[in-house]
């Protein structure tokens, strides 16, 4: 068909309640000067938030209408825009009276609100493509190629503004201005704001925020750098022990933060407990380390408890979240094999690297190659490589199941290959138990456009045929090669996290160009330093702890009061729940009794997170469904609070016969020696002259039972936040 000296191409024909044929066009003749739905419309619906997961992109649509969530399928899109609701919702004979352009407008009632004015560049936007014929797409129109914002970084201060422009890199060569088509987001709205022309606005935060661009699937990123107002107090510079501090300290001298003094002997023997081994140290243990003189002390508490039983109890209990160690859903006999292979792995430390392989390659009977239950925690093939990439990797991927990621560069078809790695995956029942095969070539296709699709790894090119064999053996070797950086980064970032009680980008699992880390080239040298000493937990431990950065002292300054993610000072962390049950116990000296469990197992060593316990519950022990690891809830509740003042099983052990309040009382006739005791146990440090002056007035007082005031002091030292938190 020809219009005009232009050849078109009917996609189909519509009858409207005027009889208009609405012409769904394809010019085949370049023409920059026309619009079309792909280019220029569908990134505009992203812009006004037409098609976003709270209006007409959900699920199920709203009032009728329907778009793909993030404009995913164009070609569904156009169609409900052009021919569904009898093609009532554009109408090119009269392309202002459009129920489109109405609905924006707001000239007729709109859930959603007014998205455009009636002199908008959007409004322009829409009446003239309408008016051109709403064509879907034009060809030899030139494609967005790259996207870039200017500027792409700045140093900025407390309230002020910046707007930002975002260029688009097409394919003939051109560079366009499509700032206000583009999409805006920020990773700390505390820290930056950014409104829907691109114009941040700076919080009173001092750090380093990311504002994302989108613009037809690509993304560009800004960055700000807050530094603390120039202020009296002096820096203090944090001594270096090793690279940890040195790029530390560069980062704190350029926000013009100043770090914290370092923490006393106490405190850094309580956090080194509890964050290598998962418990508090004992009375003699804590004496020893506070008499010692040894100049390198700290270094070696800590290789001291990387080689005691413990540190695999704890270890093979924080990765047993993340791998899905789940009872429900393996089965008893098949939960407890991949526990005690995941524990055996901790206490040889074996090198993560290695650890990471046997999963991905496992196969045979599980009763021999427990690592596979990893896959069978899994649904199916598509949440197997989501679970693989989001803990490994540190990469989401579900959401580009469907439709591409929005604030990422992962594609359906990005989602479909690596779900082809897992597709071979098959279990059977044998007489010698389940075993896991990897069998077949199925064929992986996309859900869309029923392109085939031949696995390949994140990032990478689309092979030509997909590859014989087991396809894993490839996927592994791939992500655990010292070159893979989304790997070592993952790794080191979560080891980090841990000592740090903050990684270097958060959420932990979602590493991405949109999501930059506080401190970049740290997050490198970790990364590097990991694979240089062949993925080794232990070194990757003796580094950080031997940091001062790890030294510091939880007390802020006057400069870093504010700052909770460039490390000038150590961060309060609550203790896990598993790891407070246990120093409950501790503190009273009554263990705990966990139902179908033999006496005398500390709750670090229940490999069955389904083991029925409220307190563990309550204080956000994870049930093991998701490898995120959110899923272990580490804030503190009034719950919990309640609870801890008023439970009954506290009580219990505080009063109980055998308990260390009727020990110490037996053993010390004094009361000032069963407070020191108690502090000790406690907090791994002496008592104030103030404190024991207060305990001293409370225990005195006359007719008091001497049991129930030492119960009701030993009360209060764990109710403190100094007892429940790590600090």
């Amino acid at each position: 068909m020809n219009l005009g000296g232009k050849s078109i191409r009917i996609q189909g024909l519509h009858l409207a309640a005027f009889a208009v044929v609405l012409p769904l066009l394809q010019a085949k003749e370049r023409d920059t000067d026309k619009l079309d739905f792909v280019n220029d419309i569908r990134p505009l619906m992203s812009r006004l938030g037409c098609n976003g997961s709270s209006c007409h992109g959900k699920a199920e649509g709203q009032n009728g209408f329907r778009l793909s969530v993030f404009g995913y399928d164009p070609e569904s899109d156009f169609h409900a825009l052009t021919v569904e609701g009898r093609g009532r919702r554009i109408l090119p004979s009269a392309p202002e009276q459009s129920l489109l352009l109405r609905k924006i407008t707001g000239e007729v009632g709109h859930g959603g609100g007014v998205k455009a004015g009636i002199k908008s560049r959007g409004y322009k936007v829409i009446l003239d493509w309408i008016a051109q014929g709403a064509a879907y797409s034009i060809e030899g129109k030139p494609v967005l190629k790259d996207l870039s914002m200017e500027p792409s970084s700045t140093l900025m201060r407390f309230g002020q503004k910046q707007k930002l422009k975002v260029w688009g890199a097409f394919s003939d060569g051109s560079k366009k201005d499509v700032t206000w088509q583009a999409t805006f987001h920020s990773n700390d709205p505390g820290m930056a704001k950014v409104d829907e022309t691109g114009e941040v606005t700076i919080g009173n935060l001092v750090g380093q925020a990311s504002i994302m661009a989108r613009f037809q699937g690509k993304v560009s990123v800004f960055r700000a750098m807050v530094p603390q107002p120039k202020s009296k107090v002096p820096r203090r510079k944090l001594p270096i022990r090793n690279f940890v501090d040195t790029l530390v300290d560069k980062n704190l001298e350029r926000l013009n933060l100043s770090a914290s003094e370092p923490a006393d002997d106490p405190t850094f023997l309580r956090r080194a407990f509890l964050d290598v081994i998962g418990r508090l140290p004992t009375v003699e243990e804590t004496k020893n380390f506070l008499l010692s003189n040894y100049k390198g002390k700290r270094e070696k508490l800590v290789v001291s408890l990387m080689n005691r039983n413990e540190f695999a109890d704890f270890w093979a209990m924080k990765w047993s979240d993340l791998l899905r160690v789940d009872r429900l859903k393996l089965g008893h006999e098949h939960a407890h094999d991949y526990y005690r292979w995941i524990h055996s792995s901790m206490s040889s430390n074996k090198p993560l690297d290695a650890m990471v392989r046997e999963i991905l390659t496992s196969e045979g009977p599980l009763k021999e190659n427990p690592a596979g239950n990893f896959f069978r925690a899994a649904k199916d093939a598509g949440e197997m490589s989501s679970m693989t990439a989001q803990v490994f990797l540190g990469v989401r991927i579900t959401c580009a199941e469907c439709h591409q990621h929005p604030y990422a560069r992962w594609t359906q078809q990005d989602f479909h290959a690596m779900r082809g790695f897992f597709q071979q995956l098959k279990t059977k029942e044998s007489p010698i138990g389940t075993v896991l095969l990897s069998e077949g070539n199925p064929v992986i296709k996309h859900p869309r456009t029923g392109m085939v699709i031949h696995p390949y790894p994140l990032g990478e090119s689309m092979p030509e045929e997909s590859r014989e064999g087991d396809r894993r053996k490839a996927l592994a070797e791939w992500l655990t090669s010292p070159d893979n950086q989304w790997f070592s980064r993952n790794l080191a970032n979560r080891i980090w996290a841990h000592f740090m009680g903050k990684g270097l980008t958060m959420p932990l699992d979602d590493l991405r160009n949109t999501n930059p880390p506080t401190n970049p080239e740290l997050l490198d040298r970790l990364s590097k330093h990991l694979v240089k000493t062949g993925f080794d937990l232990k070194a990757m431990i003796r580094l950080i702890t031997s940091s001062a950065a790890y030294g510091l002292s939880s007390k802020p300054n006057a400069s870093n009061v504010g700052d909770e993610s460039n490390f000038s000072r150590a961060l309060f962390r609550r203790m896990p729940a598993e790891v407070l049950m246990d120093a409950v116990c501790d503190v009273t000296g009554v263990d705990e009794k966990f139902e179908g469990v033999p006496s005398g197992h500390r709750a670090i060593q229940l490999w069955d997170s389904q083991v029925n316990h409220y307190f563990l519950k309550l204080f956000g022990r994870p049930a093991r469904t998701s490898v995120c690891e959110c899923e272990r809830v580490t804030g503190a509740s009034i719950a919990q609070a309640l609870h801890l003042m008023n439970s009954p099983n506290l009580q219990g052990k505080l009063s109980h016969p055998n308990g260390i309040v009727k020990r110490l009382l037996a053993t010390h006739s004094t009361n000032d020696e069963v407070i020191r005791e108690l502090y000790l146990r406690c907090y791994s440090r002496e008592p104030t002259s103030e404190e024991i002056e207060n305990a001293m007035q409370y225990m005195n007082q006359e007719g008091k039972v001497r049991q129930k005031v030492a119960e009701d002091l030993a009360w209060s030292l764990l109710n403190s936040l100094e007892f429940v938190f790590n600090h």
